[in-house]
């Protein structure tokens, strides 16, 4: 009998404390490989804390945090940079292969050819040599998630990817998180949107400081949970679920 494959990502008694307060508390789940996760919560709710405890931006205080073989991809909520920041929109591509080539060695075919896929992919092809401090939030959104696609990872960790994008870019990245899971990959995005962690990922984990609930869309969307999770800040009208603190719609 085959073992089951190892999590793409699993927590054990995770407690981070920032800043003398516990962000996260307590914190326990395993992610299988190859799903899409939503990662659901209010602001202040550790969503982004645990992303970057992921990558080790942030250590934890108790308990661990372990990532399964593979690569991984950290897509930040926003990336401020001075306008006079001298990359271009091709040089933070490239940047995605660094990890894995290390400063020094020179790129391979592989390596541009992911580069290449991933601007064209992401559509961006027009803005490759603009550099990148000059571009609008929706233009480094897709340069980044470029990146994120050249770095041909197996797990990635988008933190609120959806906050202030134009239509089209939405589109896109929809679109490329339902490609990145077709290819076996495993997706965790950091979102505030009901309707979306309801409709568009196989697992949804609810978090406050603490984990409310993780499973199916089904098991964690419904309106108890949610209400837990969003400190009653939920409230349903007709079908649909909403948050008061973000406006965005779900469906109960």
């Amino acid at each position: 009998m085959s073992e089951a494959p190892a999590p793409a990502l699993a927590a054990n008694e995770l407690t981070v404390e920032l800043g003398g307060r516990a962000a996260l508390e307590d914190v326990a789940f395993r992610l299988p490989p190859g799903a899409s996760v939503a990662l659901l919560g209010p602001n202040g709710a550790g969503k982004t804390t645990l992303l970057r405890a992921a990558v080790g931006l942030v250590r934890p205080s108790s308990g661990s945090l372990r990532r399964g073989p593979g690569s991984v991809a950290f897509v930040p909520q926003r990336l401020d940079v001075e306008p006079s920041f001298p990359a271009t929109v091709a040089d933070v591509v490239r940047m995605g292969r660094y990890g894995e080539l290390g400063w020094l060695r020179r790129f391979g075919d592989r390596d541009r050819a992911l580069v290449s896929r991933a601007i064209e992919e992401l559509g961006i092809g027009p803005l490759a040599g603009r550099r990148f401090g000059d571009l609008s939030g929706g233009e480094r959104q897709r340069a980044l998630l470029a990146q994120a696609t050249a770095q041909d990872a197996r797990l990635l960790l988008l933190d609120e990817p959806f906050a202030g994008l134009d239509a089209p870019t939405n589109q896109v990245l929809r679109e490329r998180i339902r490609r990145w899971r077709d290819e076996g990959r495993t997706i965790v995005v950091a979102t505030h949107d009901l309707q979306s962690a309801s409709r568009d990922y196989d697992l949804v984990i609810c978090l406050n400081r603490r984990l409310v609930a993780i499973g199916r869309p089904a098991e964690a969307c419904t309106e108890e949970v949610l209400a837990e999770t969003f400190a009653g800040r939920v409230v349903r009208v007709g079908d649909l679920l909403i948050d008061t603190a973000h406006h965005h719609h779900g469906a109960g």
